[in-house]
């Protein structure tokens, strides 16, 4: 397991881990340029939004944590090994990780994961199960990071997927100075 602390400290100064495999073990990221989500320009197109009005799906926070991410990781290719799930695990376990999921009545049928540090979220992975349902979360995530101050949403790296809602690339630079004003922050995710 990934110690907690190390963690922390990595993700404060602009890294993060990946699972290699199974038996290759861990490596570190600071991309150049860096996955943003910029909170104030985010984009939800007008279909998605009358899906999320109609209230269809239930948005819960933190009651999946571990399934979330075993779901995540269930993928062709995933950089989540299970030293990778027991690290997040225990960061939940210490508040500072968080799940925002999509439930069908009892059935987990979307989620993503990610860390919280002060002003900034870092996503980390997402999955869905019913089509819209990782969308859904994703614009109840940006909700709660609005209403509670946060600055920074940080996505790693920018995909298609992504790129809908408004993600963009920023320099490391301009990435390591948007992280520091946001570890100033006061900010509590629960």
């Amino acid at each position: 397991m990934i110690d907690a602390d190390l963690l922390l400290r990595a993700y404060a100064s602009g890294w993060f881990p990946m699972g290699t495999g199974p038996r290759r073990g861990i490596e570190w990221f600071s991309p150049d340029p860096r996955g943003i989500l910029p909170l104030d320009s985010f984009h939800v197109s007008r279909r998605l939004a009358r899906f999320v009005r109609r209230g269809q799906l239930d948005v819960r926070v933190d009651q999946a944590f571990e399934a979330v991410m075993r779901a995540c990781a269930r993928r062709h290719e995933t950089w989540i090994n299970e030293e990778i799930v027991q690290s997040y695990v225990a960061l939940h376990r210490l508040g500072f990780a968080h799940s925002m999921e999509a439930w069908r009545v009892d059935r987990l049928v979307g989620g993503l994961y990610g860390v919280s540090l002060h002003g900034a979220f870092f996503g980390e992975s997402m999955f869905h199960e019913e089509t819209d349902a990782s969308k859904v979360v994703l614009c109840a995530l940006v909700e709660r990071l609005r209403a509670r101050g946060y600055l920074l949403l940080d996505v790693q790296w920018v995909t298609p997927h992504l790129q809908q809602f408004g993600a963009l690339e920023i320099p490391r630079s301009q990435y390591l100075a948007l992280l520091e004003e946001s570890l100033g922050r006061p900010c509590v995710f629960a």
